[in-house]
């Protein structure tokens, strides 16, 4: 069973919410590139709507809110592309996620 990650409750008490966001994103796209997570179940585990409606309304920012929007299409990357394709556009995207995710930490390393 995956554990279903709820950032509004996570962040209730933290003074850096965008800081947890960014951390937490980070395990998760790193799950994905082991393997130990299926982009199926990191949707249903983080990148679900809750978690989308959180970052966009709480967070207001344009880097946590891409995370989840490249995060909620991975899976349909091995819907629409030939697995060769699929695999190297998956690679991509964890990529540019990992680099927005660093982005968001040092902007806050900065601002604190």
């Amino acid at each position: 069973m995956i554990q279903v990650f709820d950032l509004a409750v996570l962040a209730a008490r933290q003074e850096q919410p965008a800081a947890l966001f960014a951390v937490a994103a980070l395990g998760i796209v790193d799950s994905l590139a082991a393997g130990s997570l299926t982009p199926t179940d990191a949707t249903r585990a983080f990148f679900h709507a809750k978690n989308c409606r959180f970052v966009r309304s709480r967070l207001r920012d344009k880097r946590a809110d891409e995370v989840m929007g490249r995060g909620v299409q991975l899976a349909d990357l091995f819907d629409a592309l030939p697995a060769e394709e699929a695999y190297r556009e998956f690679q991509h995207e964890l990529q540019a996620m990992k680099a927005l995710c660093h982005a968001l930490l040092e902007a806050e390393r900065i601002a604190v």
